[in-house]
């Protein structure tokens, strides 16, 4: 199986918007269980580094909570689920707590390719166009893109 190494498609849709979008070299089945699964999720989540979960509740109203520790900084993010169509769609909140209270909402799409590929897609919201373009700032393009790489090691690797 070969690994995708692209970026991620990230773009502005309007001022409070961003729309993403991520092919992987794994049939549906793989990348939802990478999404749904927390051992697997954390083992890609936060680029790779190590990540501790203090709250993992899948399913619509759960709560989701991961710290990611980088050296000797840590990164802490949660949200709530909104809705979960199992193998099509995620919704939840996100944040981030870099910047407390600036809630986006987060709709992932997953569709199945064919020839065992899947394509991610995430729509997030914003309640401003300063929180949108705060995150779009911070570096969430990397480390987003770092995530997906480890997402494909972890996908490649068949575990």
């Amino acid at each position: 199986m070969s690994t995708t190494t692209n970026d991620a498609a990230i773009t502005s849709t309007s001022d409070r918007e961003v729309h993403i979008e991520r092919d992987f070299d794994a049939p549906l089945d793989r990348v939802w269980a990478a999404y749904s699964r927390i051992e697997q999720l954390s083992r890609w989540w936060g680029r790779g580094h190590v990540v501790d979960v203090e709250r993992w509740e899948f399913r619509k109203g759960g709560h989701w909570r991961f710290v990611e520790h980088d050296g000797d900084q840590s990164y802490a993010f949660e949200g709530r689920f909104r809705e979960i169509t199992p193998k099509e769609r995620i919704v939840q909140s996100f944040e981030w707590d870099g910047m407390p209270a600036h809630i986006s909402i987060d709709s992932t799409t997953f569709v199945d390719l064919g020839d065992g590929r899947t394509r991610v897609v995430t729509d997030s919201i914003f309640h401003t166009a300063e929180e949108c373009a705060g995150m779009l700032a911070s570096g969430m393009e990397g480390g987003l893109n770092d995530s997906y790489r480890a997402l494909d090691a972890l996908l490649a690797d068949g575990r």
